[in-house]
């Protein structure tokens, strides 16, 4: 069986009925939310209760919350169903076998109800009016399609370790400027196709660059959401693979920017992002497309091949 949807996991509590062998809806519930969240989680048991109490404690109250159990073998599927039964704005939706990331985040948003669309991880946490400030940000123009903001880096025992400043959604090409509290109409979703299932990694950014060519974005000047590093983060385990798949998607963007100033800026941005993936070419094509970039960022760029250099010898060597 690919997906099941579950309202809440058991069938024989009043307002609730099985309606076929894998489909349970619920009886009574309220009117369409307008705010549709999606939670997937795969053995996130360890951080999981927090973050959907996060959800649940928000000021603004209308929404779902669709939790994608996505092949979960620890003990996701409990806790997901105590507070399934707890509160019945929460739907469950399990995947078997896992279908990864951006796989559990189709199939969520395949089934949301709400007119407006975000999702957060099991280990991270919303403070608690980010869907207030988000809703009201996207309320205030209709013209705009997507609403974003700050956010706080905590670590495994839920310490801030950082404030992470969100950029212009112009700058996307640099990096990605939108992070990870954000909130975006549904018309997005289906525009989009939702997210591209070969990026697992770096699913989102490629997301707001695809968006970013027919939509348009509001920043929220605020630190609305908590997103956690810690030894298990998908962030951490994949970090190379993330790296190489940024350089990716990132040589096709630039394939379709006129801008030659831009395209200069943007490679020499990402020839110097990342110290696990050397991305020598894209710095040199950069410099070549415009020298003057060198100015001021000398020490930078000879800091980077000593890195890459080290590292090759280092690989060579052990």
């Amino acid at each position: 069986m690919d997906m099941l949807l579950h309202s809440v996991g058991s069938d024989d509590l009043p307002g609730f009925c099985a309606c076929s062998e894998d489909h349970v809806e619920l009886h009574g519930a309220a009117s369409t939310p307008r705010v549709s969240v999606v939670l997937p989680v795969h053995n996130g048991a360890a951080f999981l209760d927090a973050a959907i109490a996060s959800i649940l404690g928000q000021t603004f109250r209308d929404f779902e919350l669709i939790c994608v159990d996505d092949g979960s073998t620890d003990e996701t599927p409990q806790i997901l169903q105590r507070h399934a039964l707890a509160d019945r704005r929460i739907r469950i939706i399990t995947n078997r076998p896992n279908k990864g990331l951006p796989g559990a985040l189709n199939t969520g948003f395949a089934a949301a109800r709400g007119a407006l669309h975000t999702w957060t991880s099991d280990d991270n946490i919303a403070r608690p009016h980010m869907l207030a400030r988000l809703v009201a940000a996207l309320d205030a123009d209709p013209g705009v399609a997507i609403a974003y903001a700050d956010f706080s880096v905590i670590d495994a025992q839920g310490e801030v370790t950082g404030l992470q400043k969100m950029g212009p959604a112009s700058d996307l090409l640099l990096g990605n400027r939108i992070g990870a509290a954000f909130l975006y109409r549904a018309e997005v979703t289906k525009a989009l196709s939702g997210y591209d299932e070969a990026l697992f990694g770096i699913e989102d950014y490629d997301f707001w660059l695809r968006a970013v060519r027919r939509f348009y974005f509001v920043k929220v000047e605020e630190d609305l959401y908590l997103y956690r590093r810690h030894e298990a983060s998908l962030t951490d385990r994949r970090a190379l693979r993330i790296h190489r798949l940024g350089s990716q998607i990132m040589r096709r963007e630039l394939a379709m920017v006129p801008s030659r100033a831009m395209r200069a800026r943007a490679l020499v941005e990402h020839g110097l992002a990342s110290r696990l993936d050397p991305r020598l070419d894209m710095l040199a094509r950069g410099l070549i497309l415009s020298p003057g970039l060198a100015r001021g960022r000398i020490k930078a760029i000879l800091r980077h091949l000593a890195q890459h250099f080290v590292r090759a010898i280092t690989r060579r060597t052990g």
